[in-house]
């Protein structure tokens, strides 16, 4: 089977997943537009954080790298450097950034979730793991991590594990698989392998009894043209959508 090709960052899509992926510190309040001369590293950084919202990477690693320069020790602005440089394609400077803001805080959840995405891109898929364990191991509850670790379960064809790292995702934000997430860690799944992504996120809903995304993740895993949806009818995982009259729509109910 093949691999996903890409973990893209996921705080971009994930935090508002995914994000797959990369995850940054909440954003500042507020920018400004004062020179850079007369700001404060602060003032920089939010500057910083809107440039990015715009995509506008190079502006942004500006005034990140202008903040730096007053705030030498910080691994915030290392880290959101590092997220400037790898979406605008620089991996190997924004992995450099990732390890030092790991460096100056050993404990900061977010710069080590972002080495595993830099590993997962580079498909060396059991080190991305080991970051993105670590990067749960400092804090659990952030759903981005659960995605990140899902999806390289997912790329190792641990189906179940994978389960569980979205099921957890979900419990954290319930919107964390919505539409708006497949332009990042969703949207590098390659077609082949979506079908069965879909498929696989359906049972999760089963299983937690949220029938309206189940049938909606069916339905996409039909269209996706998912070879085994017969199967629904016979796992346990689906078991809590069988009485369900809107089942039949989806998946037709088997001949005897």
């Amino acid at each position: 089977m093949k691999r996903i090709v890409e973990l893209m960052m996921t705080a971009v899509i994930l935090a508002g997943v995914v994000p797959i992926c990369a995850a940054a510190e909440q954003d500042s309040q507020t920018a400004t537009t004062a020179s850079p001369e007369v700001m404060t590293a602060a003032e920089m950084e939010a500057k910083g954080d809107s440039l990015r919202k715009l995509k506008e990477f190079p502006q942004a690693m500006q005034y990140y790298r202008a903040a730096l320069r007053k705030e030498p020790t910080s691994a915030v602005l290392y880290n959101k450097l590092g997220m400037a440089e790898l979406q605008s394609g620089n991996r190997k400077a924004a992995q450099n950034h990732f390890d030092k803001a790991t460096k100056l805080d050993p404990n900061f959840a977010d710069a080590t979730n972002n080495l595993g995405v830099i590993a997962f891109i580079q498909k060396k898929n059991e080190k991305a793991i080991k970051y993105f364990k670590k990067a749960l191991a400092l804090n659990e509850t952030r759903a981005t991590f659960h995605v990140n670790l899902g999806a390289a379960w997912f790329n190792e064809e641990q189906w179940d594990r994978a389960t569980t790292e979205f099921s957890r995702a979900v419990e954290l934000d319930p919107l964390i698989f919505s539409e708006s997430t497949r332009s990042g860690v969703l949207g590098q799944i390659l077609p082949e392998e979506r079908s069965r992504y879909d498929f696989m996120l359906a049972k999760m809903f089963a299983k937690r009894g949220d029938i309206d995304h189940c049938l909606q993740y069916l339905k996409k895993a039909k269209e996706e043209g998912y070879n085994d949806m017969g199967s629904v009818y016979k796992d346990e995982g689906f078991a809590k959508i069988w009485q369900d009259v809107r089942l039949a729509e989806v998946v037709p109910t088997p001949t005897r």
